[in-house]
């Protein structure tokens, strides 16, 4: 166990400022921490962090020009003795998985009292990372197939498109597709993957990561 430094520096990464005042407030409610700057992207959380000292990162996912998961590949890439936390309303298995295995010490709700986030700072500055009980449940839970181990790449391609919005026609347009050829394509999808409707579909492909918001 490392010694904890007298005074925790920390950086704040939301893409909404009324969440970051909220995230600063409770963390300005533990003792020894001091929240040193706030971004609203992943990419400024970087250029950021050349400049200014912390030991800290806690980070949203759902971010523009750079997600919190790419984010947090990065800063261990590059400054590999900063701790990441990920704060989050998303708490699906595929993101904490996704984001513990980038590198994130720690995955906590956005909803975690001041006595968690607290307890996780002191944990990830002391040990390194964090476990909740029901983090370490996800982690123990064998992961769902991906798109790419049930679907052909053809359909992996069909399935983003469809999730996006478009219609058979424009899909076989874009694919060199005929449209009744894209919508055998869908109904075999749709079999494969036991969703049984598109709205269905596209919430499975922002689930895997096969399109964002």
């Amino acid at each position: 166990m490392q010694p904890v430094p007298s005074t925790i520096n920390v950086v704040i990464a939301d893409d909404h400022p009324l969440i970051r005042s909220g995230i600063r407030s409770l963390l300005n409610t533990i003792p020894n921490v001091d929240v040193v700057a706030e971004v609203s992207n992943g990419s400024e959380l970087l250029s950021l962090l050349e400049s200014v000292r912390a030991e800290i990162v806690v980070t949203d996912i759902s971010m523009p020009q750079m997600d919190g998961i790419e984010a947090v590949s990065r800063i261990r890439s590059l400054f590999p003795q900063l701790r990441v936390i990920v704060l989050s309303m998303h708490y699906t298995p595929e993101l904490v998985k996704r984001a513990i295995s980038a590198g994130a010490a720690a995955y906590l709700r956005k909803d975690a009292s001041d006595f968690e986030l607290a307890s996780a700072i002191q944990s990830v500055m002391a040990t390194g990372s964090y476990i909740s009980v029901e983090v370490a449940k996800i982690l123990m839970t064998p992961e769902d197939p991906g798109p790419d181990e049930v679907l052909t790449e053809r359909q992996v391609q069909i399935l983003a498109l469809l999730a996006k919005g478009r219609s058979s026609k424009e899909i076989g347009f874009d694919l060199g597709l005929s449209p009744k050829t894209v919508d055998v394509h869908r109904a075999r999808i749709m079999d494969r993957l036991n969703i049984r409707d598109v709205p269905s579909l596209t919430v499975y492909a922002l689930r895997k990561g096969l399109i964002k918001l």
